[in-house]
């Protein structure tokens, strides 16, 4: 790495262990210890000031935060997720800082989390639980709280990337048809042409694409009035990537069954319609949530770090789509 100390700026406090590959390469970390997020001006402040930096989504590294840094010593930011909305790419490009992301390590927690929201809004978990909670389960019923099946039905993925493909994975072992739809045809089976075919054929439907200016609202009212009434919907994506409203309304008026969110558009705050209804399973955003898999996103940014400022090319570099 050179014989002078590189200086990297952390933004948030970070699972332990997750650091490990900054400070075994001899980085100066610089870290809050009362773990309160920086200002979009404290960071375009900071950032000359540092040879890297390790950010969350929650950071917003736009063009005022890159150009700072580009005047001074920054040439790399890892964002601990995958998703790297936040981050002005293109910018970041023409400037010489490189981005780095976290593939591959959260696929299957997040997997996982997208499965269970299949599994809940389906069997109507939250209801439920919410009935037993509120003290208004008067006991067995064999008409209370009657949601679909799972085993057997037909999932559809909106995108096919690492982690819709870890879904269709655990959807094989329910017994169900799993079909996808992405822009180009991916030539695995399942493959459908259109996203109006696959909202109209499938009885799930699990939204697995990255946010941007083409897939903002991608599904909106007449998307959804595609789907079946008796079908859900899931999120786990990016919030902007749902019209919430058209959501809401479409719960309200049982044009569909149920939804699972795990993301919102205006995080955190979350539309009180979605809140309110009894058709929905709603966390917040807890995806990659396990200590395992933190850990190691947040020691993939490291290294990616480490690798840049080494000068070699880490596998997680982020280029302009």
């Amino acid at each position: 790495m050179g014989d002078e100390e590189k200086k990297v700026l952390v933004t948030r406090a970070m699972p332990k262990g997750g650091l490990d590959p900054l400070t075994a390469a001899g980085c100066q970390v610089t870290q809050r210890l009362d773990d309160v997020a920086y200002t979009h001006a404290e960071l375009v402040e900071l950032a000359p000031n540092f040879d890297g930096m390790v950010c969350l989504l929650t950071d917003k590294i736009d063009t005022d935060v890159l150009e700072a840094g580009a005047r001074g010593r920054l040439r790399v930011v890892a964002n601990a997720a995958v998703g790297y909305d936040n981050i002005d790419v293109e910018r970041a490009e023409r400037l010489g800082v490189v981005i780095c992301n976290t593939p591959g390590v959260l696929d299957e927690t997040t997997a996982d989390l997208a499965f269970l929201l299949i599994l809940a809004a389906a069997r109507l978990a939250s209801d439920a639980e919410r009935d037993l909670r509120e003290g208004k389960w008067a006991g067995w019923g064999i008409s209370d709280h009657l949601g679909r099946d799972v085993h057997g039905r037909v999932l559809g993925l909106i995108g096919y990337g690492r982690i819709a493909r870890e879904v269709a994975r655990r959807a094989e072992g329910f017994g169900m048809e799993v079909l996808h739809h992405t822009r180009r045809p991916t030539g695995f089976p399942g493959f459908v042409e259109t996203l109006d075919e696959l909202l109209s054929t499938s009885d799930a439907v699990s939204i697995h694409v990255p946010l941007t200016d083409t897939t903002s609202k991608m599904i909106s009212k007449r998307e959804l009035a595609l789907m079946k009434p008796t079908a859900v919907l899931i999120n786990t994506s990016r919030g902007p990537v749902l019209d919430e409203e058209a959501l809401c309304d479409a719960l309200d008026g049982g044009s569909i069954f149920a939804a699972g969110l795990d993301v919102y558009e205006s995080e955190p705050a979350v539309n009180p319609r979605l809140i309110a209804s009894r058709r929905t399973v709603l966390l917040p955003h807890i995806g990659s949530a396990t200590i395992e898999t933190r850990t190691k996103m947040v020691r993939l940014a490291s290294l990616g770090v480490v690798e840049v400022l080494s000068g070699r090319t880490p596998e997680n570099v982020v280029t302009p789509r």
